[in-house]
């Protein structure tokens, strides 16, 4: 976060984006549990099979909707912890005039990183998000991902696998 305006604009604005298609999400799945009440209230053993199946994807889908969220606020304390000590990673790379993320600068970054992350070893929460944004630079969003996972767990106090 760089604390300007728009930037404190278009952070909100994507919680309230957020905030809605969670509230969307939620509206489809209570409809998708009527459904599989109704079907299963019908006795058939056909209808009964299809509602189950119908009960537990909700239930699935609220589970994976609970993690990203836990994750994401896991993710923003951590932020908030590396800009109060100032090593928050800044996204400095040059960029194409199209915007695109210079490769090779992208993989210097991404180097320099791991190299990092493997020197602090495996319980450095700070080393892990700041790998995790190197690996989205050099456009890895897998691995970024699990980095983020990793360094939200290490902050957490759980072990880092």
């Amino acid at each position: 976060m760089t604390g300007t305006p728009r930037a404190s604009r278009r952070n909100r604005t994507a919680l309230v984006a957020a905030l809605a298609l969670t509230a969307l999400l939620g509206l489809y799945l209570w409809l998708v549990v009527t459904r599989a009440v109704a079907l299963i209230g019908t006795g058939e053993p056909v209808a009964i099979g299809l509602g189950v199946a119908f009960a537990v994807l909700p239930l699935l889908v609220l589970g994976l909707i609970a993690r990203e969220w836990l994750l994401a606020v896991d993710v923003q304390r951590m932020a908030d912890t590396l800009a109060a000590r100032g090593e928050l990673p800044v996204d400095d790379l040059p960029r194409s005039p199209g915007g695109r993320i210079d490769r090779a600068a992208a993989t210097v970054a991404f180097d320099a990183a791991r190299a990092e992350a493997e020197a602090a070893g495996p319980g450095d929460w700070g080393a892990w998000y700041r790998l995790a944004f190197a690996y989205d630079a050099a456009g890895d969003r897998r691995r970024a991902r699990e980095a983020l996972r990793r360094a939200s767990r290490v902050h957490r106090g759980r072990p880092a696998d």
